[in-house]
């Protein structure tokens, strides 16, 4: 049941409102590592917005959120080893697709997102990899809990950093866990209390400006 509850905590995908104001259009670069951006990140676009409660609130897009689903899917099916993850630009009307180097997933992201806008950049690992060492570290939860390491979340990074643990005792598991997984294990360790899991699962998050 604690398991249960802790897998809830595991963020795979996600999204978040990006709170700069509007710039210039993205300028297409030919990739492959450093970054790129897809051919529709040349046109300006006015953010879309819905109205809920008598409050305005900003929205994706269709075309952008039927181009981020058609990433996502075959990200996860036939490019799981460059994968990593995607969140959204509300602000700029754009997704920020997150992937380790690969060139035939750099050709399905163009084809996928068609006119849209589609920010590419590299990332250290895939989603794939992290789930892995998610899912090892989130089965060794009563082992820490009972050598005092407490762990609240156990998150695979949508930008491919790393999995990120969420502990009371940060300088106690930055110490053992790599002892025990490997010091190349991609572990950040963050500080954070004791959570409770949000009923309703969101999409990974981009941080806000000057975070």
């Amino acid at each position: 049941m604690r398991r249960c509850r802790y897998r809830l905590c595991c963020l795979l995908l996600g999204a978040v409102l990006v709170t700069s104001s509007c710039g210039e259009p993205e300028i297409p670069e030919p990739g492959l590592t450093g970054g790129w951006t897809t051919a529709g990140c040349e046109f300006s676009r006015r953010p879309a917005t819905v109205t809920m409660g008598g409050r305005v609130l900003p929205a994706t897009p269709p075309e952008l959120d039927a181009a981020m689903a058609r990433i996502d899917a075959g990200g996860r099916a036939e490019h799981a080893g460059s994968y990593a993850g995607l969140e959204v630009d509300q602000e700029r009307v754009r997704a920020i697709v997150h992937r380790v180097p690969s060139a035939a997933f750099d050709d399905f992201i163009r084809q996928s997102a068609q006119d849209t806008c589609i920010v590419v950049r590299d990332a250290a690992h895939s989603l794939a990899e992290l789930t892995g060492w998610q899912d090892r570290i989130v089965a060794d939860l009563d082992a820490w809990q009972a050598n005092g390491v407490r762990i609240s979340t156990v998150v695979a990074r949508h930008d491919g950093r790393g999995v990120e643990i969420g502990t009371q005792d940060v300088e106690q598991a930055r110490d053992a866990m790599p002892r025990r997984y490997g010091r190349t294990a991609p572990l950040i360790f963050v500080e954070q209390g004791p959570v409770v899991p949000l009923a309703v699962p969101g999409v990974p998050t981009a941080p806000q400006p000057g975070g």
